[in-house]
């Protein structure tokens, strides 16, 4: 290099005087300062980008999870009105019969013959019965009454009417979700579109649905339908999780499994911005 051109001269040129610029090494050390520079703002794109996502992310809408709610209604008992018991029967005294005294013959002489030691003449044997002593009573006419009942006082209840196909509402045991209500709840929050009130534009709110559903004998669910429709689609997405719902406990009363009518509360909320 000319001394002339050495003060103006870059230290790689000063480095690669004479050698091969075109290997490599001389572009690298020429073009270092750009790519850290580069680097460096590509770096610091990406760090903007993420904190401005985690910003918009946190800013989003909310929605509470679904609540539910078991409503039983419930019908007043007739109060059962104690059984009354009958007065007992008064005693009934059997009729006396009339008896005559048997008298063993003696021969006697007659101012010796006691009064009631006399033989009683035929007439007066034929409608008495035979015994030991005299009793003054009806005549005996050889047919024996059949024994009087004598009642408990207590009367027996008919049995109940057959009520196979009747749908309870209030019953012993109702019917009972497999798992339990933590069974039951787990079922709905797992099952339930939460947002969907807010995809379809509600405004912040409450929106409860009331569905009632039957439990047949074998616990299988059907005639599923909501008694009121808040909008937003809440209505239908209550009834679609019901019907697919798995088998219940069947309801018990008197013992034995029936027809129950269930009614369940389903609540979406939808919360401010």
């Amino acid at each position: 290099m000319e001394t002339k051109n050495i003060l103006s001269a870059d230290i790689l040129d000063i480095l690669f005087e004479g050698r091969n610029k075109m290997y490599g090494a001389y572009d690298l050390r020429k073009t270092y300062d750009k790519r850290i520079a580069y680097s460096l703002a590509g770096t610091f794109f990406l760090c903007l980008i993420f904190v401005v996502g985690s910003i918009l992310a946190n800013g989003k809408k909310k929605t509470a999870p679904v609540e539910f709610a078991t409503t039983i209604e419930l019908e007043n008992f007739k109060k059962e009105e104690p059984k009354q018991e009958l007065p007992p029967p008064p005693k009934q005294e059997m009729p006396k019969v009339e008896m005559a005294r048997f008298t063993t013959p003696k021969i006697v002489i007659d101012e010796d013959v006691k009064p009631d030691e006399q033989v009683k003449e035929i007439d007066e044997l034929v409608n008495a019965k035979i015994g030991t002593i005299d009793v003054k009573g009806t005549e005996d006419v050889g047919v024996v009454n059949p024994p009087v009942e004598i009642g408990t006082g207590v009367k027996k209840l008919s049995p109940p009417e057959d009520d196979i196909d009747k749908i309870f509402i209030v019953v012993q045991n109702p019917a009972e979700f497999s798992g339990g209500t933590d069974g039951w709840r787990k079922y709905l929050e797992r099952s339930l579109n939460a947002d969907l009130p807010n995809e379809n534009g509600a405004p912040a709110g409450s929106y409860t649905v009331t569905v009632s559903f039957i439990v047949d004998r074998t616990g299988a669910i059907s005639d599923v339908k909501a008694e009121n429709d808040p909008g937003y689609g809440t209505k239908n997405e209550a009834i679609r999780v019901i019907q697919k719902g798995p088998k219940w406990k069947p309801a018990i009363q008197n013992g034995r499994e029936v027809i129950y009518r269930h009614k369940q509360n389903i609540t979406f909320r939808v919360a401010e911005n």
